[in-house]
């Protein structure tokens, strides 16, 4: 949760319009990001006021309903829906650029950054379907940008949509934004203390993507030290070493997603 650049009070009065359906989906109050948050809130000294504290769970509450209506949307599709987590440069938007000359499905991408169009034109250069979301000062997408974006991505034509969160390895797991599967990569450069520090957001990871292993001889990295750090905050978290120097890295991705679309049926 953010305690310092404020965008956990960001102002949401512009998301307060009516929709023409219920929030009553489900995943309200159980899903992995809103247990993160609620983590965060109540081991942070800072946040020690209980007036903020009420504020901020009001937001993730309303964000909650928006995340239940964004799953509603894909699911009413029949789109699996996949939130990309990581720390900046670990290397999210390249891995989705070198998919598309692999997959034999169809996929789209919700791309979250502070400024710039950069990410989203490097897709669409390789005919990826992607909408930009522009967050400003916020650091992380919540559900109210992603239902934003899904406006402008024809779910009709999709199999599978990433949302590209902002490259933030500690307020993108508190927001729930909708989709059914949390990916998050960390790489070698970053160094092998990363799933140690960051413990929120590996725990609402479902793939863990260590990168650029490819680095690994120039580093000094314990990748099964990671795994065994990773396997300790959930134990069941599934865990894929990836260069995009090696295809058959990617192939393992890209069957793991395939595995889970089979799995929704």
């Amino acid at each position: 949760m953010c305690t310092d650049c404020g965008c956990s009070i960001t102002d949401h009065h512009h998301h307060e319009h009516s929709h023409e359906h219920s929030h009553e989906h489900g995943h309200t109050h159980d899903s992995a990001s809103h247990q993160a948050a609620h983590e965060t809130l109540n081991h942070n000294p800072q946040l020690n006021d209980s007036k903020t504290i009420s504020v901020i769970k009001k937001i993730l509450d309303k964000n909650d309903q928006e995340a239940a209506h964004n799953r509603a949307h894909f699911d009413k599709q029949g789109v699996l829906a996949i939130n990309l987590m990581s720390s900046p440069g670990s290397g999210k938007t390249t891995l989705l650029e070198m998919l598309s000359d692999m997959v034999d499905f169809k996929y789209g991408v919700v791309e979250g950054d502070l400024e710039t169009n950069r990410d989203a034109d490097r897709l669409k250069a390789k005919n990826i379907p992607a909408v930009q979301i522009q967050t400003g000062s916020a650091c992380h997408l919540d559900a109210f940008m992603v239902h934003k974006g899904l406006h402008d991505m024809n779910l009709s034509e999709l199999d599978v949509c990433f949302v590209e969160n902002v490259g933030n390895l500690v307020c993108p797991a508190s927001y729930d934004v909708g989709t059914h599967l949390n990916i998050v990569l960390v790489s070698v450069p970053e160094g092998e203390d990363k799933i140690a520090k960051y413990p929120v957001m590996f725990r609402a990871a479902d793939l863990i993507l260590i990168t650029k292993t490819d680095l690994l001889p120039h580093f000094e990295y314990d990748i099964e030290k990671e795994k065994e750090t990773a396997r300790k905050l959930k134990p069941n978290v599934d865990i894929l070493e990836v260069s995009t120097k090696d295809e058959k890295s990617l192939q393992r991705v890209i069957d793991w997603i395939k595995f889970k679309m089979t799995m929704r049926g």
